[in-house]
């Protein structure tokens, strides 16, 4: 079994405390009947383990909700978006949990999510680097088929408000999925009348914020996104420098 598959497990005592309880609880029970992972789990003892499985079962878990917000968000729910999910659940759960983790999603699809309550759960039990990293994840659902709608767009918005993204973070995150030509500016988050010395200090603060270690724990495509983003910066600040002959 992938070692990703006991995030979920860990990450119960907070789900079936709140709204992503009530709306999976039953789900999870037959889910977490698997003996493999209930043996994972007996053998896993102490508080620490206790708070790190949270922490990354909560991603999992929030992964889900989010993502049938979002494939529902225009009214009509894409085969080129449940690709994607389907496609990101196995390669970073395997192919047994990844099957069970989309017969859940299915499950999700049908009910109507209380998501703002859900959202708040996941701002109050998960770190903002994985937080950033969950909205990077949702906008890659909403342009699986090629592009992103209107209604897909405006709730990422709120999805990114109410897990408390700033404004500056969310327009970042959002140009490296629209339009052919991403604004190196608005990736560093600054304005283009900002000074050298401002574009040096965004580039530190953001390197910092979006490094890749602050993702190791979890599985290879989250990681994978974690290093486009980074990149993403990079090549921003690089392109600034050309314009402007920084040295």
């Amino acid at each position: 079994m992938s070692r990703y598959g006991s995030w979920i497990g860990g990450a119960i005592g907070w789900a079936f405390g709140g709204p992503i309880g009530a709306i999976m609880g039953f789900a999870f029970g037959k889910m977490f009947a698997d003996s493999s992972l209930a043996q994972n789990e007996a053998g896993t003892g102490g508080g620490s383990r206790n708070r790190q499985s949270t922490q990354a079962g909560d991603f999992s878990i929030s992964l889900l909700v989010l993502s049938a917000a979002v494939m529902k968000a225009d009214d009509r729910i894409l085969q080129s978006e449940l690709d994607y999910v389907k496609g990101f659940l196995r390669k970073n759960f395997g192919e047994a949990k990844g099957a069970q983790l989309t017969l859940l999603l299915r499950d999700v699809l049908k009910q109507s999510i209380g998501i703002r309550e859900v959202t708040i759960q996941i701002k109050q039990n998960m770190d903002v680097a994985k937080r950033r990293l969950l909205l990077q994840y949702l906008f890659g659902i909403a342009q699986a088929d090629g592009e992103i709608h209107p209604a897909e767009r405006e709730l990422i918005q709120q999805i990114s408000h109410w897990m408390g993204i700033s404004n500056a973070d969310f327009k970042s995150i959002e140009e490296m999925f629209v339009g052919s030509t991403t604004d190196p500016y608005t990736v560093l988050e600054i304005e283009r009348t900002a000074t050298d010395a401002e574009v040096k200090k965004s580039y530190r603060k953001l390197v910092v914020k979006f490094h890749p270690d602050k993702t190791q724990d979890l599985g290879d495509d989250y990681r994978h996104q974690a290093r486009e983003r980074f990149l993403a910066i990079q090549k921003a600040y690089e392109q600034i420098k050309r314009d402007r002959g920084i040295k």
